[in-house]
């Protein structure tokens, strides 16, 4: 099972369409907050419409708690606009945390700096970003091609 893990997301619409890439995919949905938005938030469960309640959903309050209880095998991908490896030259597997910012300020720096050689980019046009769902399904469904599975 693959993981995607939010950090500090914000805008519930996009945290309620990424839970609906998850479980279109079978992809576990990790929040680490402080969240932008609390979890009973209707545009949240609006835009996951009956999904919701199924996914496969666990909160965090840091990173290093989600860290601690993944344990030292799991492998981490980071996200970002600061690197310039592409996101489909990784080699993703089974039990993968594809890590993602919040939307207006992406991850933090010190992860940046502490997991340099784990980040990976969506090439795109100099000084732009997309949509924190879109992304989300670029890199998730990039994953599942390579596993040639879903669910």
């Amino acid at each position: 099972m693959l993981n995607v893990v939010l950090i500090e997301p914000e805008i519930p619409p996009n945290t309620g369409n990424i839970g609906r890439l998850c479980m279109a995919t079978g992809a576990r949905l990790h929040l680490v907050g402080p969240l932008g938005f609390s979890l009973d938030d209707r545009s949240l469960k609006r835009a996951g419409l009956d999904y919701w309640p199924e996914l496969d959903l666990f909160r965090w309050d840091s990173f290093e708690e989600l860290e601690s209880q993944a344990g030292e095998q799991a492998d981490f991908h980071f996200l970002t606009t600061k690197s310039k490896q592409p996101y489909w030259n990784a080699q993703f597997s089974v039990n993968d945390y594809i890590v993602f910012g919040s939307e207006t300020r992406g991850l933090p720096q010190s992860l940046l700096a502490e997991f340099e050689s784990k980040c990976l980019t969506i090439p795109q046009k100099s000084g732009r970003s997309l949509n924190l769902a879109t992304s989300v399904g670029i890199v998730l469904y990039e994953s599942v091609r390579q596993l040639n599975s879903v669910g």
